[in-house]
């Protein structure tokens, strides 16, 4: 098969209560034998700058906030992942309006789970999800531990997920370390390297354990958080908003668009696949797609292999007999390690049989809005089901 496998917050904020006095900044130099971070004196009140500048400046609103339910806090943590507030806010209040218990997620079909995901991209996340749910209820009678570390052996949680869980749900006082916050921190403090990197997290993650005060864990991670998402931003950060402007590295040597590190870059390869858009009147044929991999578990149109003739193909796989053959429009998918260009086929057929292999199944083109399908394949079949039994035109680019 070509098609192969491979958190953001923003808002705004108001500008930042005055400082008193200034600090010396100084780079964070490393950590000492058996991992202990070694902090500079500008760390010092560092945690409570950040909880008072949240008291004022933070977010305290948004839908999984002000609970201690585990379920609810679980959910979201695995939804902001790689994805930004805004577009999880309608995902987790339609799962929250099907799901209300973990209970209900753990019984329900994967395929369910799976159509409520359609669009939210990292589609493991939701067979994860599915998996923890399941098994939290056997083995763990239906409520999260409270542990982080035995949190953090639930299927699709982290080290970082799982003290998040365990700080807001259980008041533990333990570090995270997501994207916004190695964001703040290797700024911050002055830390170089990609921060995904073994030898960098390593540091990282001995940094947010000293830092880490003895109360007031969940404001703090939630400060952190929020500081990252909607004042030290990727691009164009706010610093003169910052509880931190006057102690970060970044900011004094003028190098908050080198830090953090990028990924080191390296060409992104571009792979092709026909697909095949087989038609019988209101109806199309879908295949589940493998579990792992690529758009896992989810609907998709057959792949025609490289050099197939479409039509001899469909005949001999799909039982069909095929009436009319045409090109559709092409459109390009971005993945994390590779890009897509799809070139789909529409093909006019007459099922000869009614059995169908397991897998595999004709539905009605009203229906595949919702349906658990990949987003451009959901792209591709809104335009054949807008088109009737016209051609297709030329997607604009």
């Amino acid at each position: 098969m070509i098609i192969a496998a491979a958190t953001p917050r923003g808002e705004s904020a108001t500008a930042m209560e005055p400082r008193k006095r200034q600090t010396v900044v100084t780079p964070f130099p490393g950590t000492e034998a058996g991992g202990k971070a070694v902090l500079p004196p500008s760390a010092r009140g560092f945690a409570a700058r950040l909880i008072r500048w949240h008291q004022r400046h933070g977010r305290h609103d948004l839908p999984w906030q002000n609970t201690k339910d585990s379920y609810r806090v679980w959910l979201s943590e695995i939804m902001l992942q790689q994805t930004q507030v805004a577009t999880v806010i309608p995902y987790y209040l339609r799962f929250l309006e099907r799901f209300p218990r973990l209970a209900d997620l753990a019984a329900a079909p994967v395929a369910e789970v799976m159509a409520l995901w359609s669009g939210l991209g990292y589609y493991a996340r939701a067979r994860n999800l599915h998996a923890c749910a399941q098994a939290v209820m056997n083995q763990h009678g239906g409520k999260f531990p409270r542990d982080p570390h035995v949190i953090a052996e639930l299927p699709g949680i982290g080290r970082s997920t799982a003290n998040s869980i365990a700080t807001f749900c259980f008041g533990a006082q333990a570090p995270i370390l997501d994207g916004n916050v190695k964001r703040v921190l290797c700024r911050a403090f002055g830390i170089e390297g990609f921060p995904a990197s073994s030898a960098v997290d390593k540091r990282l993650w001995a940094l947010a354990a000293q830092l880490m005060p003895q109360r007031q864990g969940a404001i703090y991670n939630q400060a952190q958080m929020d500081l990252g998402a909607m004042v030290c931003t990727r691009t164009r950060p706010r610093c003169e908003a910052c509880p931190l402007h006057d102690i970060c590295v970044a900011r004094a040597g003028g190098r908050t668009a080198e830090l953090p590190t990028p990924k080191p870059r390296r060409e992104i390869p571009l792979r092709h696949a026909n697909l095949l858009v087989l038609r019988d009147g209101a109806r199309v044929l879908l295949e589940t797609r493998p579990p792992s991999g690529i758009w896992g578990g989810l609907l998709s149109l057959p792949e025609l292999p490289p050099g197939a003739d479409a039509a001899a193909w469909a005949e001999q796989h799909f039982g069909c007999r095929v009436l009319a053959v045409s090109p559709a429009p092409t459109l390009v998918h971005g993945f994390s390690h590779f890009r897509l260009h799809i070139a789909p086929l529409l093909l006019r057929v007459r099922p000869l049989h009614s059995v169908m292999e397991p897998g595999r199944q004709w539905l009605d083109l009203a229906a595949t809005a919702a349906a658990a399908l990949p987003a451009p394949i959901r792209t591709i079949l809104a335009d054949v089901h807008r088109s009737g039994n016209k051609p297709l035109l030329s997607r604009k680019r």
